[in-house]
């Protein structure tokens, strides 16, 4: 496998001046807690400047080391979240540790809830054909108040990019979760959004499949001891491949690699 070894120096101002963000194999990580996380993605809603976030776990930092398009997208992104238990450990391991972990669906509850209260409208775009309205009428059965903009399956596929770009725009979201899976979910965003000028665009993989409860999530219990790939591995056994690398090539990548000098705490 290749390893990006090199220093990345695409770093761009985050959302808020001043805060950490530290490197793992290249792949930038701020140490934000969710709390903070969301006020600033509430101040980035509220500027109505186009922003994008990224949730990052251990097949992030796995595809960023041989996709440099994937890699470029990281370091551009306005804020990235630690998504992973990995992440955490990796963090600590290399003397960097994060102070907690911001999931992609508990982020997603939080922010519909965020949503609800200031009134900013949502669109859920992505996953199977169904599981977007059902996740939205899920967020909606909670948060009462929540506007839905809008939700549609699609393709993250470039030729049908003219048409979302079109139905999104017309729906005028506050804020976009994008539910293709990575990395094509975050190359998406990062090819349209400059387009759709949505202030937040964030990229939530399964998150639509859990809030829907098609796919059952992890128990608390299991979550917190970071086990959630074992509890994955049984339900979704055809899940194997993206397991290894989130588990034992992420975990080798970083013992291997990750205290090489090109890998070091951004500015």
């Amino acid at each position: 496998m290749m390893v990006a070894v090199e220093p990345t120096n695409a770093h761009v101002e985050p959302m808020t001046a001043g805060q950490r963000r530290i490197a793992i194999l290249g792949v930038g990580i701020d140490d934000l807690t969710e709390r903070e996380v969301l006020a600033r993605l509430d101040a980035a809603i509220r500027s109505r400047r186009p922003h994008h976030l990224v949730t990052v776990n251990p097949e992030f930092v796995v595809e960023a080391q041989v996709n440099p398009d994937f890699r470029t997208m990281l370091a551009r992104a306005d804020l990235a979240t630690a998504d992973g238990f990995g992440i955490l450990l990796a963090a600590r391991y290399l003397g960097t540790p994060l102070r907690g972990r911001v999931t992609g669906v508990d982020l997603t509850w939080q922010l519909a809830r965020l949503c609800a209260d200031r009134g900013y409208r949502i669109f859920l775009l992505g996953a199977a054909p169904g599981v977007a309205e059902a996740a939205a009428a899920v967020l909606q059965a909670r948060y009462p108040q929540l506007v839905i903009a809008g939700t549609y399956a699609g393709s993250p596929q470039p030729r049908h990019e003219p048409f979302l770009r079109q139905l999104i725009r017309a729906t005028h979201p506050d804020v976009l979760l994008v539910a293709y899976g990575h990395p094509q979910q975050d190359l998406w965003i990062a090819r349209n959004q400059s387009s759709l000028q949505v202030p937040l665009a964030a990229g939530v993989g399964g998150t639509f499949d859990y809030i829907s409860g098609r796919v059952p999530r992890a128990p608390a219990a299991i979550r917190r001891m970071g086990m959630e790939w074992a509890y994955r591995l049984i339900r979704q056994p055809q899940r194997w491949r993206r397991i290894i690398n989130a588990v034992p090539r992420f975990a080798w990548l970083v013992l291997r690699y990750g205290r090489q000098p090109a890998y070091q705490t951004l500015p």
